[in-house]
Parts: structure tokens; C-alpha cells; sequence
């Protein structure tokens, strides 16, 4: 694989630190077959594009507008007094904890407050600039031939992510989990409560899991029953991919056997890359497309094992 050249800042579009160990992790997992694999998966700037037409795209949290104007700005308000807390070093991860649980519940408060309903979330999505990286299809589909789940994990809302795999890829995946908020709609189409534990930006790893459940074809599928939870955790194979080196802890509560981890180092990248580098196995520079994974789960899985 390419590597990236230090003395002249010319980066390339794939930096692999310590190329033995991932020799050595591909073996195993390969060896073990695709049967103990499982992916891992962060949403937003990893599975989605960081870039689109130049602009930033938006996060399936940002998207999402209420007909009530008043409560995005409410929203906003939030946004811009707890998120430097959530990158500000000095607070303690218990105290931070509270504070996240603190956000999120208030949001989700303004949105049941504010009427939310699931038209809105379809028309947010709609009109919204998210867009999924090039080969995420391909992606899916191999896993999908092959039988090996795929959990998006997600500090967001799970019906929001629905949303954009239904309107940006037109299909569903049997094999696609979403580890997330759930909201639960009235027969009237407005949201009245949130199911289960708060999923936030501290909590969101195998530990929540039984938040999980099978990617609803449509709105009001009632779930069905999760006795896989048992036999995901018996993967003990993991390709993690994030764009953050806090994705890293979405493995928490998995004793995986191997882990290769891939991050998408999407902005600021002479400043992050030595730290990315140091975190991940693999790391993809400048918003680049899927199919770097894609070749690699090929290898994972070889088609003659598979």
C-alpha cells in the first residue's frame, strides 16, 4: 500500500502504519472465516461523504428541521453550549457523561415538544445534503452475500439513518443493524417517546447493543425478536471503521479476538494524521471512497471461503 511521504507533505490517499500487524491481522481473520466477522460501523463522515460539492455535508442529526422553526433554532442553542464541552479535555469522562446525557435528553425533548412528525424527517432528508461514499453499495452487498452483520452505531436517531439508506440507496440489507436512538410515533404520525437507554457520543459501543435491531423496511415495523444479539457477540472478528479515534471505543464490550480498524481522516489532516496513524490500522485521507475497504473485506473473505 501507498504510504504517505512526511519530508514532502504529499499525502496519499492511504496511510498504513505498521504494515506486519495488518498482514497478520488479515490472516487471522481470514483464516477463521467469515462466519466470526462482524463490521462495525460509524455513521456520519465515515459511511457517509464528508464533502459534497465543496460544501460540508450535513450530519443525520443536523439535517433534520421541525415545522416549528423555533425549536431548530432551540436545538442550535443546545449544539453550541454542550458540544465544545464534549471535546474539552478538562472534564472528567464521568462528569462529561452526565452532560451528554444531559444534551441528548434535552433534544429529544424539544423535538417531542415541537411536534416532530415522520413526514418531517422524510422531507428533511429529502431536501438534505447527505450523500453516501462511492462503493458503500458494494460494500453492503459482499457482506450481505456472505452473511456477516453489519451494526451501525450511532449517537443519532436510528429512524433518521433509515431514512437516508432508504432514499440514498433505494434497498435494504438484511444484514444491516442499527445500534441507535429509536423514536416511537403515534397513529398519527407524531413522535411521543424514545425507546429504551440514550444512546450518546460516550456510550455508543457493543455494550448498547441490545438498542439494536434489524433495519425496518418501513415506518411502524414492529421489531423483531433479538436472540442474535448472542451469536453476534460469538464474532470475535472485527473490521471497525470511524472517522474519529473516539469510534475506536464502539468495540467496547466485545472481547474481540482481532480487530482491524480503519479510520477516515476526512479534514485537518497534516495536523491529525500522526495520531491517526498511531490509532488505526489503516487510515483514508481526503474524504476517499469505499473501496479501499471494499478490496480489503475481499481479502477477509476470499471467495473460496466464502
Amino acid at each position: 500500500m501507498e504510504q504517505v511521504d512526511g519530508a514532502t507533505r504529499c499525502f496519499s490517499e492511504v496511510v498504513v502504519g505498521d504494515s506486519d500487524s495488518l498482514e497478520k491481522k488479515t490472516a487471522a481473520i481470514r483464516l477463521a472465516g467469515p462466519s466470526k466477522l462482524q463490521v462495525i460501523a460509524d455513521f456520519d463522515a465515515t459511511l457517509t461523504r464528508y464533502w459534497i460539492d465543496g460544501r460540508r455535508g450535513q450530519s443525520s442529526h443536523g439535517l433534520l428541521q421541525q415545522a416549528n422553526p423555533e425549536y431548530n433554532v432551540k436545538r442550535q442553542k443546545l449544539f453550541e453550549y454542550y458540544h465544545p464541552l464534549e471535546f474539552n479535555p478538562t472534564i472528567p469522562r464521568n462528569e462529561k457523561t452526565k452532560l451528554m446525557e444531559e444534551w441528548w435528553e434535552k433534544t429529544h425533548g424539544l423535538l417531542i415538544e415541537g411536534g416532530l412528525t415522520y413526514d418531517a424527517i422524510k422531507n428533511s432528508v429529502a431536501s438534505a445534503m447527505i450523500a453516501f461514499r462511492e462503493g458503500v453499495v458494494e460494500l453492503f452487498e459482499f457482506l450481505e452475500e456472505r452473511d456477516v452483520p453489519i451494526l451501525i452505531f450511532s449517537a443519532g436517531l436510528a429512524d433518521i439513518i433509515e431514512e437516508v439508506l432508504r432514499q440514498k440507496l433505494h434497498r435494504s440489507f438484511k444484514n444491516v443493524r442499527i445500534v441507535s436512538n429509536r423514536m416511537v410515533f403515534n397513529q398519527h404520525g407524531y413522535l411521543v417517546s424514545f425507546k429504551g437507554k440514550t444512546i450518546h457520543s460516550l456510550n455508543k459501543n457493543e455494550h448498547a447493543l441490545d438498542m439494536a435491531a434489524p433495519l425496518h423496511d418501513q415506518l411502524g415495523e414492529v421489531d423483531a425478536p433479538i436472540d442474535e444479539n448472542a451469536s453476534i457477540k460469538k464474532r470475535t472478528n472485527v473490521l471497525l471503521l470511524g472517522d474519529h479515534i473516539g469510534d475506536l471505543g464502539m468495540s467496547d464490550g466485545l472481547n474481540y479476538e482481532t480487530r482491524i480498524s480503519v479510520g477516515f481522516l476526512n479534514d485537518n489532516i497534516e495536523s491529525s494524521l500522526d495520531s491517526y496513524r498511531k490509532a488505526f490500522d489503516v487510515v483514508y485521507l481526503k474524504d476517499a471512497p469505499m473501496s479501499g475497504v471494499v478490496k480489503l473485506v475481499s481479502q477477509l473473505c476470499p471467495s473460496e471461503s466464502g
